[in-house]
């Protein structure tokens, strides 16, 4: 198994945080918040997570400058999010920022998170209840393959 590192940043719902350590569990991970990435040795690591929620079709601001200041030159990464949609294509400005620093992608990850940001909060929100024992599964399978092959 891969030594492992998976960096987040969570603070709308903890929706992204329960991803992130969901993936730390099974795969014997280390996990740590964006915020507190200079109390590790990213060089450490084979491979390297990268979670954020999502607004307004992008990863938090947070997660995309704290990233862009890390020497990721030929290291394994990937990227999830959760968000009220869940949809992949949302990880898009945070895979190009990596591929950008010389990583490699090898995979991303998306799921529904609950979400009241902005106006939806009027309505009560979208994807209550997510991310679910559903989305936490699969959560599980995908970071299974990451640190595995």
């Amino acid at each position: 198994m891969k030594k492992c590192l998976i960096l987040y940043e969570s603070y709308h719902h903890g929706n992204t945080e329960k991803i992130a350590r969901a993936m730390a569990e099974q795969a014997n991970a280390k996990v740590c918040t964006i915020d507190k990435v200079h109390t590790v040795r990213v060089e450490e690591y084979e491979i390297i997570g990268f979670g954020a929620g999502i607004a307004y079709a992008r990863p938090y601001d947070k997660m995309l400058k704290a990233a862009a200041q890390l020497n990721l030159q030929g290291k394994a990464v990937f990227v999830f999010s959760t968000s009220g949609m869940g949809k992949a294509k949302y990880n898009s400005a945070l895979v190009e920022l990596l591929k950008n620093a010389g990583a490699s992608l090898v995979g991303t990850f998306a799921c529904k998170g609950y979400d009241t940001f902005g106006p939806i909060k009027m309505i009560g929100g979208i994807a209550k209840g997510h991310p679910d024992e559903k989305d936490i599964a699969a959560a599980k399978r995908f970071i299974q393959q990451m640190v595995v092959s």
